[in-house]
């Protein structure tokens, strides 16, 4: 069994006024940074090509090469408004836009069920090459492979709560199926 580490990115300005990020490429907002867990020394380190995963990664002091098929969902139409904004324009549509779980997509952006569908030749890849890997990446992305390895449709609750603080640990099988190894293993302050 192969294991990949995914770590979010660090905190943005539009993450602490709660906007969706999606492919906008926003700074990290200020603050200490992190230590990367003693477990994880010897991974293979990988970012999603967006600046606020690559400076967490350099935060973490990792030198970490850029994979494209971790960047964030894409929000489309959505992107830098507030779920609470998006909420109160759209009212009923968008309590049923957000009942299909997988397969709700804001306009002109991804599903979840599209985030998996990209990044699942990749854990195919991870688990060929069978080194241990470790990911700075983003919720959405996390969110999707979680769903992956629990089967939760991302229809209510999911099965565990997720610190976004943390890294999550997952295995992966010989043909790249996730399953939940460890949840929210803490980062320390660095």
């Amino acid at each position: 069994m192969t294991f990949l580490a995914l770590i979010r990115h660090m905190p943005t300005a539009w993450n602490e006024a709660g906007r969706l990020q999606g492919r906008a490429d926003i700074a990290l907002a200020g603050g200490p940074g992190r230590r990367m867990p003693s477990e994880l020394a010897g991974y293979r380190w990988l970012s999603s090509p967006l600046a606020r995963c690559r400076a967490t990664a350099e935060r973490l002091g990792v030198a970490a090469a850029v994979e494209p098929r971790l960047a964030e969902m894409d929000w489309g139409e959505w992107e830098g408004h507030s779920l609470v904004e998006l909420r109160a324009r759209f009212g009923d549509a968008m309590t049923a836009a957000e009942a299909l779980g997988l397969d709700f997509r804001p306009p002109g952006g991804e599903s979840p069920r599209d985030v998996q569908a990209r990044v699942a030749p990749l854990l195919a890849e991870l688990a060929a090459v069978g080194c241990d890997t470790a990911a700075v990446t983003h919720k959405g992305v996390i969110r999707a492979i979680y769903a992956l390895a629990t089967g939760w449709d991302m229809l209510g609750k999911p099965p565990h709560r997720l610190s976004w603080s943390a890294a999550h640990l997952f295995g992966l099988d010989a043909a790249g199926r996730p399953s939940v190894a460890r949840l929210n293993v803490a980062l320390a302050p660095a």
